[in-house]
């Protein structure tokens, strides 16, 4: 009789335990989904910006070809590239190259935030120079990201939900801007080259250094 009380006990033991991982691991799927689900809607709104950043880039290097043009200077060296499934898009401009990419998002990832309100997010990476030289030799994603930093000028991290605004930070800065989904594309194109264009850079003497105007 005392064997079959402890074997009752044993399956009753059991299948509490069973509730209690059901329970568990149904918290994580439930947490994981909408990670999932933010980071599907993200990359729908990422992409819709960065095809437009695009065409701001064009309108940015035919604006100043045309104002380099009028002036004397050859425009050759003012010219945009972008890839075919419009992740990349490299922008030169006569002695200055930048680069925005969409090449960071392969995980759901969220931009920190001091108050615990963390954003689940995707980013558009803005990088001085070439993306393909600089990722080059690069041996993994987690390898090109870290080549990409090395290299930042700013990032526009973009929501889920495309009525909420995105948050656009300059690295040197540390400057934080709100911007909205329809004006984000024009805005982070012109920052980012009145950043680079705007400043310039001092002859070399131990350490190369630059200087914003």
């Amino acid at each position: 009789m005392l064997n079959n009380f402890e074997s009752f006990d044993n399956s009753e033991t059991a299948t509490k335990k069973d509730i209690v991982i059901q329970e568990r691991v149904e918290l994580i799927s439930s947490h994981m989904y909408k990670q999932f689900l933010d980071y599907q809607h993200s990359t729908v709104n990422t992409n819709d910006i960065f095809s437009r950043m695009i065409d701001c880039l064009d309108l940015v290097a035919n604006n100043l070809k045309q104002s380099f043009s009028s002036r004397g200077v050859t425009t050759q060296n003012i010219y945009v590239e972008s890839d075919s499934l419009k992740s990349v898009a490299v922008i030169n401009i006569l002695w200055h190259k930048m680069s925005f990419t969409t090449r960071c998002n392969f995980q759901p990832q969220a931009l920190f935030r001091e108050d615990g309100r963390h954003i689940f997010s995707n980013r558009i990476m803005a990088v001085s120079g070439n993306y393909h030289d600089i990722i080059k030799d690069a041996k993994d994603r987690e390898e090109e990201v870290v080549k990409l930093l090395e290299n930042e000028i700013a990032s526009l991290y973009v929501p889920a939900d495309a009525n909420q605004k995105c948050i656009f930070k300059i690295k040197h800065t540390g400057q934080e801007f709100m911007l909205n989904q329809i004006d984000a594309p024009r805005e982070v194109v012109l920052k980012v080259v009145e950043a680079v264009c705007g400043g310039g850079l001092y002859h070399q003497d131990g350490s190369l250094r630059s200087f914003i105007v």
